[in-house]
């Protein structure tokens, strides 16, 4: 007979205190006791946040409706620009908003004042081009200040912007062009990665060939390229640079749509992930600050690229809102050299630093000695959202990197909840094999298949119960989609998680991971997870596959750390450390040593691939799969 609920096989009881001196910069002492006053009154909680934003009407009313039916300070007017851009401009000039650097050696800075003369230029542009209010345009462009330009001067306008990671293919691209009814797109020629120039132009020619609804196309050039054949074609600097850089702020309802970005996704088809102007902008501003106690003192690095949420939220929005001095670098995190992360570190001074836990994986795998050859004691503290943080990456960034002596912080979100929800405050006591507690006044429970509450302890899909103004607003033209999000009057994560007696929530992955082994539904992240903590693997992806007895056997691929060779032995070894760690049910059938894992290029392991290589199926879309 099958468990009904997810079993919990990872649970080390390890309890690691707040390093020292981390009082001293973030400013939030007990995290328990910020979250149960924000839960005592949430209005009042995002009434205070809202006033951190800049507001053409102030608005009088915080929230109506309900959690499937969310209204957000509806009689509030603004243009999140302004917030963004304008208020900094006028009063801190000359602060750095951007510190660009590329793999290749260049770099760029941009202050407040540069970054808003250059969007208004494109805004200007685009208006005197006829782009108005609400109307979509499509941003195929690589990490560069200039991507994040077209970003904020649709926005300055009203239009509603679209950004699809410059990288995916041409029937991702037009699919994605066509939902979102995008009559404009602004685009890269090339991005630069591991030393090779990488032509995106040919994908956007595909994409847009004979397809009539685009009627302009804005070209970023880098490279010396062929004259444009297509006549919907304008270069960037062309378009822009006659243009004024003084640009009247749309004002718009608080609910007008900032943008839509659609989810790359390891299953399923891409949807596209409606936030507006006013709920999601306050929250993305403020789960930000509240959750790191970055300042605009601090040298900020987010390792993601805007393409998705993260980019968004971490990078653009919520960093501006908040007058940060962030860093961007276009390029692979181990070129020029393995230890480039470092080296950046290092000659940057960087002191907060926000990345995924494939890098945190990716660094484990190539050693602890790269960082001893670079002074990276700037940092503060390290923080990691975008999948599970297994517990053995925890302990390399702490121990191995920061010396105990730097936060190292778990985040869990999602696109559809566009900021930090769940995780650990720098201030707050550390269990590695714990995604973490609520970030804010968020209610959260875990539910079965048919959507009753589960016991602590006991594994199911995590639900927030709470409304949240940075929950996204709508499905773009899928309101059906949307409303199966919520069809227990709750919002359904579709990942999977437990709750344990001190409030600590553990996501173990994604519901469409969860294995069926003789009965018991063990999550992949615990079978990863403790694979990981042998010392000779880097990284590992598990997938089941049909089994007469079983019902499914776990396989499990490899990817070793350096110094290591792969050997019969050494998979009798792995395989036994994870009988020791998890028990038999969880003990791998075999193992596969692999180069790399199949990754989507927000680094989430596909292991729907793993499963098909494994059982002879199609791979089915691999558009969002990772070169």
């Amino acid at each position: 007979m099958s468990s009904p609920h997810i079993e919990g096989l990872l649970s080390t009881g390890e309890v690691v205190p707040p390093p020292p001196g981390v009082s001293s910069w973030f400013p939030i002492a007990d995290q328990d006791a910020f979250v149960a006053a924000a839960l005592r009154d949430p209005i009042a909680f995002w009434r205070e946040r809202a006033r951190d934003i800049a507001w053409e009407t102030e608005p009088q009313t915080v929230f109506t409706g309900a959690i499937e039916d969310q209204h957000w300070f509806p009689d509030g007017e603004l243009n999140a620009t302004v917030s963004c851009l304008d208020r900094h401009a006028a009063h801190h000039a000359e602060a750095i908003a951007y510190r660009y650097v590329c793999e290749n050696g260049d770099e760029r800075t941009f202050t407040y004042a540069q970054l808003l003369a250059r969007v208004n230029q494109l805004a200007n542009a685009l208006r005197f081009d006829g782009v108005a209010v609400g109307d979509r345009v499509i941003i195929y462009m690589p990490l560069t200040i200039e991507g994040i330009v077209a970003m904020l001067a649709c926005a300055r306008i009203g239009a509603i912007h679209s950004v699809v990671y410059a990288g995916l293919g041409a029937t991702s691209l037009r699919d994605r062009i066509v939902d979102a009814g995008a009559t404009v797109m602004i685009v890269g020629d090339v991005t630069y990665r591991r030393g090779k120039t990488v032509t995106l132009k040919p994908i956007v020619d595909d994409a847009v060939r004979g397809l009539e609804l685009v009627r302009r196309i804005i070209v970023h050039r880098r490279e010396a390229s062929p004259e444009p054949a297509d006549p919907r074609e304008v270069n960037f600097e062309a378009y822009c640079d006659g243009q004024g850089t003084e640009c009247d702020p749309e004002i718009v309802g608080s609910e007008h749509p900032l943008f839509i970005l659609y989810t790359s996704g390891t299953t399923g088809k891409p949807k596209g992930v409606v936030m507006t102007h006013g709920g999601y902008l306050v929250g993305a501003a403020a789960m930000l600050a509240l959750t790191t106690g970055i300042t605009p003192n601090d040298v900020y690095w987010c390792t993601s690229d805007i393409g998705w949420i993260v980019g968004h939220s971490i990078m653009v929005y919520g960093a501006l809102a908040n007058r940060y001095h962030c860093v961007l670098r276009e390029g692979s995190p181990d070129f020029p050299a393995p230890d480039a992360v470092y080296a950046t570190i290092d000659r940057l001074k960087v002191t907060q630093f926000y990345t995924a836990p494939t890098l945190a994986r990716m660094l484990l795998r190539l050693g602890g000695g790269l960082a001893a050859n670079h002074d990276i004691s700037s940092l503060k503290a390290m923080y990691c959202a975008g999948e599970p943080l297994n517990p053995e990456a925890w302990r390399f960034l702490y121990e191995t990197l920061g010396g105990s002596k730097i936060a190292v912080c778990n985040q869990w979100w999602q696109t559809e909840l566009a900021a930090p929800c769940l995780g650990i405050f720098p201030t707050t006591a550390v269990r590695p094999d714990r995604s973490g507690k609520s970030l804010g006044p968020i209610v959260y429970s875990i539910r079965d298949g048919g959507g009753a509450p589960v016991p602590q302890n006991a594994g199911g899909l995590l639900v927030v119960e709470t409304p949240l103004p940075y929950m996204f607003a709508s499905v773009w033209n899928d309101p059906e989609r949307y409303a199966q999000y919520f069809k227990w009057g709750v919002y359904v994560a579709g990942d999977v998680a437990t709750i344990d007696e001190q409030g600590y929530i553990t996501v173990r992955g994604r519901a469409d991971d969860v294995l069926s082994v003789a009965g018991h539904r063990i999550a992949t992240a615990d079978v990863e997870s403790a694979l990981v903590s042998f010392p000779a693997c880097g990284e590992a992806g598990v997938c089941g596959v049909p089994d007469e007895i079983k019902g499914e056997a776990i396989i499990a691929y490899v990817v070793l750390r350096a110094g290591y060779t792969q050997s019969d032995e050494l998979a009798k070894r792995l395989i036994d450390h994870v009988r020791h760690e998890l028990g038999p049910i969880a003990t791998p059938a075999a193992i596969r040593f692999t180069a790399k894992l199949p990754k989507t290029r927000s680094g989430k392991i596909m292991r729907r691939l793993l499963k098909a290589q494994e059982t002879g199926q199609d791979l089915g879309d691999v558009t969002t799969l990772e070169e």
